[in-house]
């Protein structure tokens, strides 16, 4: 019988420790759900307040296109919710320019964007009536995009009228490095009757290559090796149709001082 008391006064002592334990837990959970109720309040507000807009956007790798040209094609706008940008559907609407190789974006929470702009290389400008019109590195060429004065970043292209000529050539220079593309100033259509692939290079180190269209990158590969053997002060044609020689300018005769 005392055992049975002694039973008793055990759990006596435990129960108020039991319901301790149970309010303190109770209290938590309500802690929780009092948490969870005002994260909610403050996600819907989020959502449905200029909170959630877009604030910043950034461009880069854009060198022709302008920032504002990128943002425009991308379709955001800062009444865009951050949330509704999708990644495929900015990257298919730039895209759609044909100066745009590629395009990555990246979203920064709470509301900022960035997008990757890989621009085409333009390879050329075809000098054409006073104007000239950029050729990408696929082919293209911008008839929108044109410029009174003569660009420095690429090579004029004069005399070239038909379209396939024309698609010859971009793919030569689109396999050119660009320290040789670079080193080109203007790229001349001079066929002949024995040739009509001729083509005559004015080059920015003041030599003149004598070529043929359809091997053009391979030969002009060798280019660099070949000046790095001629006199830098001798200048003249080097030629690169077949096989590969150099003939230097005719020099002006001396007038006799003495009459």
């Amino acid at each position: 019988m005392a055992l049975e008391k002694g039973k008793i006064v055990v759990l006596e002592e435990r129960v108020p420790k039991l319901k301790e334990r149970r309010r303190q837990k109770a209290n938590r959970r309500l802690i929780a759900y009092i948490f969870f109720f005002f994260l909610l309040i403050l996600c819907m507000i989020y959502f449905q307040s200029p909170l959630s807009y877009v604030h910043h956007i950034q461009v880069t790798g854009n060198r022709h296109l302008s920032e504002d040209q990128v943002i425009q094609l991308s379709g955001i706008t800062k009444r865009t919710s951050f949330w509704k940008v999708k990644e495929e559907e900015v990257q298919r609407d730039i895209e759609k320019h044909p100066e745009v190789k590629s395009v990555t974006l990246e979203k920064y929470f709470p509301n900022a964007i960035t997008i990757h702009v890989k621009e085409r290389r333009r390879i050329a400008y075809i000098y054409d009536g006073q104007t000239f019109f950029p050729l990408l590195e696929n082919g293209y060429i911008l008839k929108k995009r044109t410029s009174k004065t003569a660009p420095s970043d690429a090579p004029i292209l004069i005399n070239w009228k038909k379209g396939e000529d024309i698609q010859e050539i971009a793919g030569q220079l689109a396999q050119l490095s660009p320290s040789i593309l670079n080193a080109i100033s203007e790229i001349h259509y001079t066929p002949n009757d024995d040739n009509r692939y001729h083509i005559t290079v004015y080059m920015n180190d003041g030599f003149e290559v004598s070529a043929n269209v359809q091997n053009f990158a391979d030969k002009m590969s060798l280019y660099p090796s070949i000046v790095q053997q001629l006199d830098p002060n001798v200048k003249g044609v080097i030629h690169l149709e077949v096989s590969n020689y150099f003939t230097a300018y005719k020099q002006p005769k001396k007038e006799d001082d003495n009459g």
